[in-house]
């Protein structure tokens, strides 16, 4: 029989250059599960119980989406993270339970692009898929996809901010794409400079989910684009902190 480390399966209703998506998960009812729902939208789906080589299967295969168990035995999904996010721009969804907090913060910290809770919604789930596989340019692969409107982007202090892409232009031409979070934060703040903008107001930009008011993803993310931007965090220049009310876009935006 065939193993789950093994595993690839094939559209149900095969379309044109399928995304590719791989499902990473040690439980067998939530992974078949996972598959069947990709399989009915007409993914390319492969499915395994381990984490043994991912970043080789990743390039491998091609995976344009990874669907990652986050409490893996053995090497954890943010051990994985970590190591995807170093090796290759392929999308990053978590699959924790309700009570791993931290680990999604920290998981975003890492690279993650968004995370789903047990028990999840296999409608929303698709949704989210469908969304990161557009932004990072893999709408093209994706069943059903319609052609979304150019929407221009934004330039500030010498940096570009593409929404199309999702990407990240540094002075020096550097592109980077960024993770979901990150994105939709930063998008939230060059759209409204000199604006403060509280955590409610931010958080409600970055997740289209229920949230908890300790949910620091925020400052999270804060961190990792001010780094991004070479933003000193002991003197920012460009996303400054307004202490107990939330952070404000200090740099001049261009449209």
């Amino acid at each position: 029989m065939e193993s789950a480390h093994d595993s690839v399966r094939y559209p149900m209703n095969q379309t044109r250059n399928p995304a590719r998506i791989l499902v990473v998960e040690d439980d067998f009812a939530s992974r078949a599960l996972l598959v069947s729902h990709f399989e009915k939208e007409g993914y390319l789906v492969s499915e395994t119980d381990q984490a043994d080589d991912l970043c080789n299967r990743v390039r491998e295969e091609q995976i344009d989406l990874v669907l990652l168990d986050i409490n893996l035995p053995g090497r954890d999904g943010l051990t994985l993270t970590r190591e995807l996010r170093a090796n290759s721009l392929v999308g990053i969804i978590l699959v924790t339970s309700k009570d791993d907090e931290i680990d999604r913060i920290v998981g975003l910290e890492l690279g993650a692009d968004d995370y789903v809770t047990k028990p999840f919604n296999p409608r929303e789930l698709l949704v989210r898929a469908k969304n990161l596989l557009w932004r990072i340019g893999s709408g093209s692969h994706s069943p059903a996809q319609t052609e979304a409107p150019q929407t221009p982007a934004w330039s500030f202090e010498n940096w570009l901010l593409d929404p199309q892409k999702r990407q990240l232009i540094g002075p020096d031409g550097h592109a980077e794409r960024l993770p979901e979070g990150e994105f939709k934060l930063l998008r939230a703040l060059v759209t409204r400079p000199g604006q403060v903008l509280s955590r409610d107001q931010l958080m409600d930009a970055i997740h289209d989910r229920e949230w908890t008011p300790n949910d620091r993803s925020v400052d999270v993310l804060i961190g990792r684009l001010r780094r991004k931007l070479g933003d000193n965090p002991s003197n920012p220049q460009l996303i400054l902190t307004a202490h107990g009310a939330g952070y404000m876009f200090a740099g001049y935006v261009n449209r």
